[in-house]
């Protein structure tokens, strides 16, 4: 489906929720500023804002950019907050404050200078919030989980589309581009963020960016690539054997390392689990295998609205997974000078486990 397949997903009780919160972070007053979390709570789609939320009221203040958008996008997700246009949105923001409450500033996305415009504004210090809306955030509707579904078989389609090009001399840019044009074809709004292509010693980089070195027989070659649609993502990584000649026989032996430690990831994925046993399933694996110190990330992170949401999938993380949190598990190993390996689904949990949104084959070649 494409963006405009969708209804406007209703985000009645998300201000609510938000403001059920308030005691619980020692505030009478919430300002967001983080876009994405604005979006969240009131359909609005702007790039400039804020929403200032109380215990009886709530506005979203922005600029005369958005005089006729932001109104209609409130109206059709069902937000009944109010709308000042201002081209000074701290100053309106602030005057909605009755003096001597407590507000609290979402600490993770703003910066000094927004902080200190905001407590002159204020005349106060404000509180910092951190992950207050993040959290909310990270429990999917159904709705929500229907984009990101959408998103992740588009990526599946176009990797699907551009598996020919998996062959020596094509080089990294042109399969990311093909893999980019695939999924707008397919009713993306474009790629969730930019396609990582990574051929021979580059694919031991977990972040490489695809450049014009050309594929060659028996490279180790990492796609990660990901679909936008309607505001969610998706999130998908596959390593192949770059065909024409044989592999060097660590290069498949990682590879089967990798398959089998994302695999077993994915078993570990159910609600009241903690993120942490996921890493600690695919990270053992790893371990046993003699390749722990090759393995520096993290095994996942939640997907939706942005690329990287709670909950982390990490060491030690003790957060309770949750029905309806999408989530990726993607291990991986990398060695210097041979290449690298990584292995990525988006996964959503479900009451009784989990579902894999993400269905590409897990092959070793082309």
């Amino acid at each position: 489906m494409t963006t405009t397949d969708f209804p406007p997903i209703s985000v009645s009780g998300r201000i609510d929720a938000v403001r059920r919160e308030l005691p619980d972070v020692g505030c009478d007053a919430l300002v967001i500023t983080n876009m994405v979390n604005i979006r969240w709570c009131t359909g609005f789609t702007g790039s400039a804002g804020a929403l200032v939320i109380t215990g009886e009221s709530a506005v979203l203040t922005t600029d005369s950019r958005y005089r006729d958008q932001a109104p209609g996008e409130l109206s059709r997700a069902g937000c009944h907050a109010d709308l000042e246009i201002s081209q000074n949105v701290v100053s309106a923001g602030a005057a909605r404050l009755p003096p001597g409450i407590r507000v609290g500033l979402e600490s993770e996305s703003i910066t000094w200078s927004q902080q200190r415009a905001w407590a002159d504004a204020l005349g106060t210090d404000p509180i910092a919030v951190a992950d207050l809306v993040l959290g909310l955030r990270s429990v999917k509707t159904p709705a929500e989980v229907d984009r990101i579904e959408a998103a992740a078989a588009i990526v599946d389609a176009a990797l699907g589309d551009a598996v020919g090009l998996i062959r020596p001399g094509t080089t990294e840019r042109a399969l990311a581009l093909a893999i980019d044009d695939g999924m707008r074809r397919r009713g993306a709004a474009g790629p969730a963020y930019d396609t990582i292509v990574a051929t021979g010693p580059n694919s031991a980089l977990p972040h490489a960016t695809a450049g014009e070195r050309k594929m060659v027989a028996g490279d180790l070659l990492v796609v990660d690539a990901g679909a936008l649609v309607d505001g969610y993502r998706s999130d998908m990584t596959r390593t192949f054997v770059v065909g024409g000649g044989p592999a060097r026989r660590e290069a498949e032996e990682i590879l089967a390392v990798v398959v089998a430690a994302q695999l077993a990831g994915v078993e570990h994925v159910a609600p009241g689990r903690e993120a942490g046993e996921i890493d600690l399933a695919c990270r053992s694996m790893i371990d046993d295998a003699g390749h722990g110190e090759r393995f520096g990330h993290g095994t996942g992170h939640g997907v939706g609205l942005d690329i990287h949401e709670l909950p982390a999938v990490r060491k030690g993380n003790a957060a309770i997974l949750q029905p309806g949190q999408v989530l990726t598990v993607e291990p991986g190993i990398y060695i210097p000078e041979l290449g690298g390996v990584r292995i990525e689904d988006t996964v959503v949990v479900t009451h009784d486990g989990c579902r894999v949104l993400t269905r590409f084959p897990k092959q070793p070649s082309t």
